[in-house]
């Protein structure tokens, strides 16, 4: 009876804690809109104010939000159309075009993108177009409806919006703002662009066309700000179905946003980058590994999800290379060492793995040359050292000019990890140039 009773407790946790996992999940993917935006507020009464204006009386509008990546530009916009859209009146008329840069890399692409999003597919199929410009106002036109005075509002969004600068002529932009400024249909062109520089990338007809408003995302939060979003991240909503299992989940983000190893991990994040995506990588990272049997975060998982995020790729690679290898990158440590980060050749690197070997025959094999040369090769091939040049189909590839991509560092990390590492290998990269 017991073990049943066991068995359904488990069920129900189970459930229960999956609930809790997606309802967090959402939240750090940005897939739900969390209710609080950090820091932005005065940004977003403009921009709401502005998306009203263009929504409800048809006045046309063009904006930038300017702000580094992971500042919270997408997030900004996706808050503010969405208070927009919970007007009745809105909702009913307002259409919505979403653009990326990325995605639609030329005029043509971006205004089947636009026809798509419309949904004027069909109106477009029995219409013969010339010019872009004229297959636009052709689009704008055919969102009129009922008498010719009234119209419906577009708010077109353009992510990566330096991008589209690129475009030949910029021709989508220029019709854009053309239209932004003319008394046809009302158009709020929003554009989210991560470089300063913008309006230098914009044509002298297209600037003049543009309104010269932005909106600037820094984060401006300081720390005990920054445990405060850590805290209401993590805090479950009222709506979860065991009420019990949500107060203790509760309490106990409050003690960890308390716990001094906690506060250094975020204090470590919180130096490195302001930005929420990477405080939502360690969440995300932290709360995989609540189990049924492991209900609740603890600290040892947000230090561990921490050496995840600050773990280094490249010295990775180094544990799983051989003796040879981790040898070769000595010698080039070495060399760096004594020629001040000049380019080396394999002869030079070669040159220097014979000495170590003289000296220390009877703990390291003295490897044939064409085998130091396919390790010295495998090494490129891992991207840990790259050529300073083309190769030339003539050039010899011993007394070709490379770098190492690793600094001294990394290196001495990788082998305090490196299993089994011979001890005159340690010794000989710690080792000074006294003996040379």
């Amino acid at each position: 009876m017991n073990s049943r009773k066991s068995k359904s407790n488990n069920l129900i946790h189970a459930e229960c804690l999956s609930q809790v996992q997606r309802i967090l999940r959402e939240r750090f993917c940005h897939q739900s809109l969390h209710t609080n935006l950090y820091g932005v507020q005065a940004q977003y009464k403009h921009l709401i104010e502005l998306l009203k204006r263009t929504a409800i009386h048809g006045e046309s509008n063009s904006v930038l939000i300017i702000g580094p990546r992971g500042s919270g530009k997408t997030t900004l916009i996706n808050h503010a159309l969405k208070e927009l859209m919970d007007i009745e009146v809105v909702n009913e008329n307002v259409l919505q075009v979403h653009l990326n840069g990325l995605l639609q890399i030329n005029d043509k692409i971006a205004l089947k993108e636009i026809t798509r999003q419309l949904s004027l597919e069909n109106v477009v199929g029995d219409k013969v177009f010339g010019s872009f410009a004229e297959n636009l106002s052709f689009l704008l036109e055919a969102l009129k409806k009922g008498d010719r005075t009234s119209s419906c509002p577009v708010i077109f969004i353009l992510d990566e919006f330096d991008l589209f600068a690129h475009h030949k002529n910029q021709t989508l932009l220029y019709n854009l703002f053309d239209i932004s400024q003319s008394a046809q249909t009302p158009v709020a062109v929003i554009g989210l662009t991560c470089r300063l520089d913008i309006l230098e990338l914009l044509e002298k007809r297209v600037k003049s066309r543009f309104s010269h408003r932005q909106i600037h995302l820094m984060n401006s939060f300081g720390f005990p700000q920054y445990v405060k979003i850590f805290k209401e991240e993590l805090l479950l909503p009222e709506e979860i179905s065991d009420k019990h299992f949500a107060e203790k989940w509760n309490e106990n983000v409050q003690c960890l946003s308390e716990d001094t190893s906690v506060r250094e991990v975020l204090q470590k994040h919180f130096n490195i980058s302001k930005n929420l995506r990477s405080l939502h990588t360690l969440l995300m990272l932290a709360l995989s590994r609540v189990t049924v049997s492991h209900p609740f975060l603890t600290a040892a998982d947000f230090m561990e999800a921490n050496q995840l995020c600050s773990m280094d790729s490249k010295a990775n690679i180094v544990h799983g290379l051989s003796v040879l290898e981790i040898c070769l990158i000595i010698a080039m440590k070495h060399l760096n060492d004594i020629y001040e980060e000049e380019p080396f050749n394999f002869q030079m690197v070669y040159n220097e793995f014979q000495k170590f070997v003289q000296r220390k025959a009877h703990s390291v094999y003295n490897f044939e040359k064409p085998v130091v040369m396919k390790a010295f090769e495998h090494l490129q091939q891992l991207e840990l050292i790259k050529p300073m040049e083309r190769t030339s189909v003539n050039s010899q590839r011993e007394y070709q000019l490379m770098k190492l991509l690793l600094d001294n560092t990394q290196i001495m990390n990788a082998l305090q990890k490196y299993p089994n590492c011979p001890t005159d290998v340690r010794q000989w990269a710690t080792s000074s140039l006294s003996w040379l």
